[in-house]
């Protein structure tokens, strides 16, 4: 039997806690002013659009004299990484830099991040403590799914479970019926792959006549886009694995920035000794005490290449208390990002929220999208979601029934629905674009 004057802590499952996950909130709080001081002085002394930024603000460095003072610092949102497109952004001489890593740009300019050898490791690290927390062990095999390259998915999970001490099997993106192959060869315990790829992954395999609930896999690490907990119902129950949410943008550092713990699985908790977190009105950028409901806003407290002050994710949440690691908070399951929310007739909603809606309707696979369109003056929402391939006609029109009814109680606004053939919607191996706008469009 373990004793708590044992010099590691153990969480109640038994997993050895690492000196910052063992901190008291006073520990956690001093080093985080001091990383936070730090991070200050390197991007006013360093990165132009900081000192600029810093001095119309009317604020310095030295002004920062407590954890509260950060929100008298201005924020940076992804626009300002485009504007200083390639490497304006760097706080150190470019050839410090040992990696660079840079969104699609399919909406514009690309957002490109650096990387100094010590962030390399200490994004290995978180990786390797989110891993942990998900219920990975040294020396299982860790299937990776996330897209290599630019993306930071691939390799952010890659040398993160290397790390941890796992058996890395980098599938990446794509060839959907060789992925099926090679988890039923190899046999994974664990795979990491975006929540929209994992439902399709679980197509393949049903098509294949293979029970999903065989295979070797035993824990699922998803993220790079919202999924909610009805997901997670329909994954684990036909996979008979744990899905946990791992949590990070690249902006930031890339995957490991937050993790939901396997033995809660109540959101992810923030490595807040690397990354400092605030919750804000999206509207007014006041900053909301924590449970209060609003978009994430985070600081790097560690980062060399590129730090960030103050970045807006778009994503909205809000910070409750740690749970299975007490010395971090807890960030709730992100509900949706604030630029995806559509406003229909004057309702704001959400993907998140359709999402619940089909998952609770018979004979309807997980798989939808959103189709804006303007009739005359007005917008008008359609929701194409496709059929499980067993559902007959009328199945499928009074689940379209249904849906419509759904979205009215649940939301508050008139919606049209289609309940389409299997695989008609688009697959994506990254983020699936949930969200088609054809208004000013003809619409197909």
């Amino acid at each position: 039997m373990i004793g708590r004057s044992r010099v590691v802590a153990m969480t109640g499952s038994g997993v050895p806690l690492d000196a910052a996950e063992r901190m008291s909130g006073a520990e956690l709080a001093a080093l985080q002013l001091e990383r936070l001081k730090g991070t200050l002085r390197r991007v006013y002394e360093n990165v132009g659009f900081y000192r600029r930024a810093f001095d119309a603000a009317g604020v310095r460095p030295e002004d920062c004299r407590s954890l509260g003072d950060l929100g008298r610092f201005p924020f940076t949102a992804k626009a300002d990484l485009r504007d200083h497109y390639p490497f304006g952004m760097f706080a150190v001489p470019e050839e410090r830099v040992r990696r660079i890593h840079a969104s699609s740009g399919t909406t514009g300019t690309p957002t490109v991040v650096g990387y100094t050898e010590r962030d390399l490791d200490v994004w290995a690290d978180v990786v390797a403590r989110s891993l942990r927390a998900a219920g990975a062990r040294p020396g299982h095999k860790v299937h990776v799914a996330y897209g290599y390259g630019l993306f930071t998915g691939g390799l952010g999970a890659h040398y993160g479970a290397e790390r941890l001490g796992c058996t890395v099997i980098p599938a990446s993106g794509g060839m959907t019926a060789r992925q099926v192959r090679i988890i039923q060869d190899f046999r994974p315990e664990v795979i990491m792959v975006t929540p929209s790829y994992m439902l399709t992954l679980l197509d393949e395999f049903e098509r294949q006549g293979i029970d999903p609930r065989s295979t070797s896999l035993r824990v699922g690490v998803f993220g790079a886009e919202p999924w909610t907990d009805g997901m997670r119902r329909e994954i684990e129950e036909r996979f008979a694995l744990d899905a946990v949410d791992i949590y990070g943008l690249s902006e930031v550092m890339g995957p490991g920035v937050a993790q939901e713990c396997v033995e809660t699985k109540d959101g992810p908790h923030i490595w807040e000794d690397h990354f400092y977190p605030e919750v804000v009105d999206p509207l007014t950028g006041e900053v909301l005490p924590d449970g209060g409901h609003g978009e994430l806003v985070l600081t790097s407290l560690t980062k060399e290449a590129m730090p960030v002050v103050r970045y807006r994710t778009r994503d909205l949440t809000r910070l409750l208390p740690g749970t299975a690691r007490p010395a971090f908070r807890r960030m709730e399951k992100v509900t949706g990002r604030s630029d995806d929310m559509i406003i229909l007739r004057g309702v704001n909603l959400f993907p998140a929220q359709i999402e619940e809606a089909v998952l609770e309707i018979p004979g309807v696979a997980p798989h939808f999208q959103l189709r804006l369109t303007r009739e005359g003056r007005m917008d008008h929402l359609t929701v194409r979601a496709e059929a499980r391939p067993e559902a007959t006609s009328a199945q499928r029109a009074a689940a379209a029934g249904e849906l419509v009814r759904r979205v009215k109680d649940g939301i508050g606004v008139s919606v049209g629905a289609e309940i389409v053939d299997p695989g008609t919607l688009e697959r994506s191996v990254g983020k699936i674009k949930r969200i088609v706008d054809l208004r000013g469009k003809a619409a197909s």
